[in-house]
């Protein structure tokens, strides 16, 4: 008799997009707006890391298991050090599954990015 069995685990809604900033336009960063927005878009400077966030945004049904996305020309260790650093920007979520690790973009923190960086919320200004 085997010890594993599957577990239906529940689908949650996605959180609603809530900027951790407000857009640019609206004025001048707070320290902490800027640190936060920095963490972030540094986490993305990378090229490897912008690859593995690309492929678990685009990989089918949201979601990627580490062993599907790990072939963008570095070491496994280094794989994974770039998705720790891309969780650590709170950019991907992850879940262990046994000996795996499944990988998820963060859809309110990205929407947030997104409207932060938003001209055009941009305040009317005279000429």
């Amino acid at each position: 008799m085997s010890k594993s069995e599957v577990v239906e685990l529940p689908v949650l809604d996605p959180a609603p997009a809530v900027p951790c900033c407000p857009p640019i336009t609206a004025g001048e960063l707070s320290q902490d707006d800027a640190e936060k927005m920095a963490a972030m878009f540094k986490a993305l400077s990378d090229p490897v890391r912008l690859r593995l966030f690309s492929k678990v945004a685009s990989h089918p049904g949201g979601e990627a298991c580490v062993c599907d996305i790990s072939d963008v020309g570095v070491s496994q260790p280094t794989v994974s050090h770039h998705l720790k650093k891309l969780r650590e920007a709170g950019l991907l979520t992850s879940e262990r599954r046994g000996t795996w690790v499944y990988y998820q973009v963060a859809p309110s923190v990205v929407a947030a990015m997104s409207a932060m960086l938003d001209l055009r919320t941009a305040p009317a200004r005279g000429r």
